[in-house]
């Protein structure tokens, strides 16, 4: 989303959102492969990809391709060579078969046109044991779209239940968000065992 996305520069969204607090609570490790979807100018993207160093990955894919070079030119600024940039909308893009530890979607649920084909690719990019993170604003934030638009975390769970996902936690995120924390439902006899990149 970036500042297109949000009223704010980055250094005061940090004081209300801070990227690396919360990569640190879903578990993100060195050696990740984090794929940011609706990555904007890389408020995530870019502490992901010092998260997870040089045998990690991020791919991040967005829409906007002024984003998306405003992302590029931050990562080679600070020479992240590990992030991978895809132009593209969500509903059509699978940047990978079965290769993400982390799938993340940082406030664009809402904005997705065809959210069970969002997650049905997100499905198709994560291993078996991975994590789909949901970030998104409470109704009653001041940041953000507006609330007619802004989905409850029971909302939001359910639709990425019915997505083909099993949530298993949902938290909040002071001052103004929650995080949903969810994994692919195995079907019975399924394979536990990761899918190569």
């Amino acid at each position: 989303m970036g500042d297109q996305g949000f009223p704010v520069y980055d250094a005061k969204r940090r004081t209300w959102q801070d990227p690396d607090t919360i990569l640190r609570v879903i578990g993100l490790r060195p050696g990740d492969v984090f794929i940011d979807v609706g990555c904007g100018d890389g408020f995530f993207s870019l502490p992901a990809a010092r998260v997870v160093g040089e045998e990690g990955r991020v791919l991040a894919l967005d829409a906007s391709e002024w984003a998306l070079g405003r992302l590029g030119e931050r990562a080679r600024r600070e020479g992240l060579g590990n992030i991978e940039l895809r132009l593209g909308w969500a509903e059509e893009e699978v940047l990978c078969s079965g290769c993400g530890d982390f799938v993340f979607f940082g406030i664009v649920l809402h904005d997705f046109r065809d959210p069970m084909r969002v997650l049905g690719n997100a499905l198709r990019m994560l291993r078996p044991s991975g994590v789909l993170v949901d970030l998104d604003f409470r109704k009653d934030s001041p940041v953000g779209p507006p609330s007619r638009v802004k989905l409850t975390p029971e909302e939001a769970s359910a639709l990425i239940e019915r997505g083909g996902f099993a949530v298993e936690e949902v938290r909040g995120v002071e001052p103004y968000s929650y995080l949903i924390l969810a994994r692919p439902r195995l079907e019975p006899g399924a394979s536990e065992s990761p899918n190569e990149p």
